[in-house]
């Protein structure tokens, strides 16, 4: 089937798992995790939003079809027991798990995830989770508004479900983020479902006081016999890298995540270097941009701004050698990176000769949307500023919250913008971004549209031998690397710092802060019991 696992780049956490293992784990306390992302939650619906602070209570929360299992990099079943694959690598048939409780005290059917897939596809919604439901045959057609129900769905029991799918690729890729998380189709349908949501994962949600924190607990009907370990789990809302680090050296917290200046300084403190872990993540940070702003629709200005910035000088400087320099979309752990591509070099007479032959030598002015995010934020704009100031282009800045951001780059109220973004784990789905049918609302934030792209990756999606879809989808991202889309700046090397007594951390490549929760445990120098 599809790319089975992908390579992890792990660091200093090796003494943290090593402990774990030796240990049994211990029953009850506290997790106090943090959301670093932000200054709130967008949602307690977890379809609606793409975010990953989000994401990090919804693991505790919610299931889906699929989880990411971090010790062997890829999907493994979840809610499903067994997949039986038929119809040349298009039709899978799962058997659902008949011991799976919502915290309502229901059992989970495959009503259940009919029903939530069905809802992801609503096309008046524009959910993100639609990016992976539309591989299901007839989803987009419900997008659409042409359907009432997915086609390629059927029920074939109460635990049992046929899914077809469009393209030959592993479905576990495209199910196993809380944004296809299964709702229980009864209590979800009802408007009390948003303030106090009904999942089916180790814990149960029990508050939720906006900007500050989430509060849960305990679910002991939970299908894993013996998890989770914890009585209860509270997620504080940090988004401020001071704050945190205040928080983790009072211990008042278990998990920190690190930004550049943390970093530095955590790894030369001998009390705090020992709790550092770090992977290399699939997430790209970059420069969108608008491609109907008439100087970006000319691929030689963006090529140009991709010219003119000393993208390795701002990766040393600023972000303190916590990233990896991006040479295109896809990242140094994904199978169909290509290490022979060369990034852009820094070449600000070439950028100048490029604006020249677009009718651009005078230069032009955009505004450039960022939120104050310290690693792929404000300060890395303004390190920009002057560097494309250089060749003669102008940036204003717009700077706005986080969860603004979000929604600005879902809806396209932007010149331009920069972000961070999934690019991972699997690659196909991760340039499908690119892809001119996938809506901006999922994923294709600049809608970027080139036939040949579409080309390429439609032959990958439909490619028996993996060996051949690879080499399709280095062949895609090397067109990408030349249309310059966007800027690309960075791959992200993922720091959290946490405490010696949290234990059982996994070195999520998809994003360290998601954590499979049931298996974490606080043993009894916890100060929080």
């Amino acid at each position: 089937m599809m790319f089975k696992t992908i390579a992890i780049v792990a660091g200093l956490g090796l003494a943290l798992t090593a402990t774990a293992e030796a240990q049994t784990p211990r029953k009850g306390g506290t997790i106090r995790m943090t959301a670093p992302y932000g200054s709130s939650f967008t949602s307690l619906d977890i379809h609606t939003t793409q975010r990953a602070q989000d994401e990090i209570y919804a693991k505790a929360l919610h299931r889906s079809l699929y989880i990411w299992n971090s010790a062997e990099g890829k999907p493994v079943l979840e809610l499903a027991k067994e997949d039986v694959v038929s119809g040349g690598g298009l039709v899978h048939t799962f058997k659902l798990r008949d011991d799976a409780y919502f915290h309502s005290g229901r059992k989970m059917t495959a009503d259940d995830v009919i029903w939530s897939y069905n809802r992801i596809m609503d096309g008046s919604k524009a959910y993100p989770g639609a990016r992976y439901v539309r591989v299901i045959e007839g989803a987009a057609a419900v997008e659409k508004g042409q359907a009432k129900e997915i086609s390629g769905l059927k029920k074939i029991d109460d635990f049992t479900i046929e899914m077809k799918l469009t393209e030959k690729v592993d479905p576990g890729f495209y199910f196993f983020t809380a944004l296809t998380s299964i709702y229980p189709a009864d209590e979800a349908a009802k408007e009390s479902f948003i303030q106090k949501p009904i999942g089916l994962g180790p814990f149960k949600f029990v508050e939720h006081v906006p900007g500050s924190r989430i509060v849960l607990e305990r679910w002991d009907r939970f299908y894993k016999p013996g998890k989770p370990y914890a009585d209860k789990i509270v997620v504080s809302v940090m988004g401020e890298a001071a704050a945190r680090d205040v928080a983790f050296r009072n211990k008042e917290i278990d998990t920190s995540v690190l930004g550049p200046a943390q970093y530095v300084a955590y790894q030369s403190d001998a009390d705090l270097k020992g709790t550092i872990v770090e992977v290399a993540e699939v997430f790209t940070r970059y420069m969108g941009m608008k491609p109907n702003f008439k100087p970006f629709s000319d691929k030689r200005v963006r090529q140009a701004i991709n010219y003119a910035i000393d993208t390795d000088l701002i990766i040393n400087k600023l972000v303190k050698g916590k990233a990896y320099r991006a040479t295109s979309w896809l990242p140094l752990t994904a199978p169909g990176y290509d290490k022979a591509m060369k990034p852009y070099p820094y070449d600000p007479a070439k950028a100048k000769q490029l604006l020249t032959e677009a009718g651009y030598a005078s230069g032009f002015e955009f505004e450039w949307t960022t939120s104050q995010n310290e690693s792929w934020g404000l300060p890395i704009v303004s390190a920009v500023i002057p560097m494309l100031d250089k060749v003669g282009i102008k940036a204003k800045v717009k700077q706005v919250e986080t969860a603004v951001l979000a929604e600005v780059v879902r809806t396209g109220d932007y010149q331009a913008f920069i972000y961070s973004q999934a690019s991972g784990p699997d690659p196909q789905a991760a340039l499908k971004c690119f892809h001119s049918a996938t809506p901006q609302s999922a994923c294709n934030y600049t809608t970027f549209k080139n036939a040949e792209l579409d080309k390429i990756l439609d032959e990958a999606g439909q490619a028996d031998d993996p060996a051949k879809r690879v080499q399709l989808l280095q062949k895609a991202n090397a067109l990408l690397y030349e249309e310059a889309p966007v800027w690309f700046f960075n791959y992200n090397k993922a720091v959290m710092a946490v405490q010696p007594w949290l234990k059982g951390i996994q070195l999520n490549a998809t994003e360290l802060t998601h954590q499979n929760v049931e298996d974490l445990w606080v043993d009894e120098t916890s100060p929080a019991k």
